[in-house]
Order: C-alpha cells, then sequence, then structure tokens
C-alpha cells in the first residue's frame, strides 16, 4: 500500500496543459489513484466556481482547497471553512491598484470581479471577499505594490505568474487547507504529496511529506521542492503519481 494517503493538485500549470484541458495520461493516473483509495484534492488559487467544472469532469467527490486556502470543501458542495479578508482592506488594495494602474481582480463569494467588471461590486462591505490580485509585466511596479502591502503586515501575498500578486489573510494558504484536511481525514502531512509551479504552491510543498515542483515551476519552487517533475505538457503530475503514489517507487 502506499505511503502516501493524499496527492494535492495545483491546477493551472500543474494539472492542466496551457489549452486549460486534462491530459487523457494525467487523467487516468488521476482516476488510478482515487481507485487505490487515495484522495486527490485540488489545491488552486482559483474560485469553486471556476474549480469544479474539473471535479465534475473526472467525477471526483473528494476535497477542494480553492483560492489559495480561503475556502476548504469537504467535498463539491460541502464547504469546511472559509477565511474572509476584510471590507477595508479589499478597499486599500483596490485603491492601490487604481493609484499604479494595474489590472487587478477579487474574488468574493459567488463572484469575481475584475479592473473592467469592478463597477458591479456596489457595497464593498456587503461583500465576503476571499481573495485580492494584481498584474502587471511592469516588474518594477509590482515589486514597489509588494513592498507597500508588506508593509502593511496583513496578508499572506504570494503568486501564480510572475508578473503577478496575489493575497490571502495571513496564515491562510494551501498549505493551511491542506492541514485541515488532514485533521478530518486522520492523515499527516507526511502521507501527502503536493505539485505546483508557483509562489502559492510554496507553503504545500514545503510541508507535504513530497513536495513536487513542474518542470516549467518557477526557479524559486524548483530549489524548494523535494523533485522536479516534467511540465504540464509532458504529463508531469502523471509521472510523479505512477512513481511515487500507485507502487513505482516509495520514496524519494
Amino acid at each position: 500500500m502506499s505511503r502516501y494517503r493524499m496527492i494535492a493538485l495545483d491546477m493551472d500549470g500543474t494539472m492542466l496543459t496551457e489549452e486549460k484541458t486534462i491530459s487523457a495520461e494525467t487523467r487516468a493516473a488521476i482516476l488510478a489513484a482515487e481507485d487505490a483509495g487515495i484522495k486527490v484534492v485540488f489545491a488552486t488559487g482559483r474560485g469553486i466556481q471556476n474549480a469544479l467544472p474539473y471535479a465534475v469532469e473526472l467525477g471526483l467527490t473528494s476535497p477542494l482547497v480553492t483560492v489559495n486556502g480561503g475556502e476548504v470543501w469537504k467535498a463539491p458542495g460541502e464547504l469546511l471553512e472559509r477565511h474572509p479578508m476584510q471590507a477595508d482592506e479589499v478597499r486599500r488594495m483596490h485603491q492601490l491598484a487604481i493609484q499604479y494602474d494595474t489590472w487587478y481582480w477579487a474574488y468574493s463569494v459567488g463572484d469575481v470581479f475584475n479592473k473592467e467588471t469592478w463597477d458591479g461590486v456596489g457595497d464593498i462591505d456587503a461583500r465576503t471577499w476571499l481573495k485580492f490580485g494584481y498584474y502587471t509585466e511592469n516588474l518594477e511596479v509590482l515589486g514597489t505594490i509588494r513592498q507597500q502591502l508588506e508593509s502593511w503586515d496583513l496578508f499572506e501575498i504570494t503568486n501564480s505568474h510572475p508578473c503577478n500578486i496575489e493575497m490571502n489573510p495571513k496564515g491562510v494558504n494551501k498549505a493551511s487547507g491542506l492541514r485541515r484536511l488532514c485533521e478530518l481525514y486522520g492523515f499527516d502531512m507526511s502521507q501527502v504529496i503536493a505539485m505546483g509551479d508557483s509562489l502559492n504552491d510554496v507553503s504545500m510543498i514545503r510541508e507535504a511529506g513530497l513536495g513536487v515542483a513542474m518542470g516549467n515551476a518557477q526557479d524559486e519552487v524548483k530549489k524548494l521542492a523535494d523533485t522536479v517533475t516534467l511540465t504540464n505538457e509532458e504529463h508531469g503530475v502523471a509521472r510523479i503519481i505512477r512513481e511515487y503514489a500507485l507502487g513505482g517507487n516509495a520514496g524519494i
């Protein structure tokens, strides 16, 4: 029997191809892991509305960690816990986006808004906010925004792409979501395989029993991982599942 009881998968740049599809090889490996009694968990920066269709496609009823740990789902449609941001914090972050004229987006419960749709937010205080993000290819501006956010000392600051930064409440990340699921099911983080490609995956990669960076991962993620697999286009997730979760290799 595998030493691993749970596989946590980032979605974009990890489980999904660049066309945002699940390859046949990856699909087969995920379903084989499920058949072997291993829980396959999406651990993503996406909101539930953007992650759930892929769980439905695969026929999974396993837990999900969404918006970088802002929500933890026991199963699709069954919320376990939620970690909202303060409306005043969202207001301040929005003002910063306007000041530096960047693209921005924010998840609230049930909705996602961005620079083009922000007028639809209405009363900021009336919504439950989960995550805020900025995108700009001007890395100097991005760095300046990050410095200001760090000075507030309010957020977990990560990214899902070298040109963005994402904010959740301090202490809320993919690892915190997975720890909650481990508590629920009586697993230990040493029994988890975690795979990802960006800085919002670092927390779970560092805490998991096997932390895996994709071949297309950011360099910092590769340095912190236990091992590096193939890229998302080369079915790197399937390779790790076959070698480590399904008996091909008991350890590193």
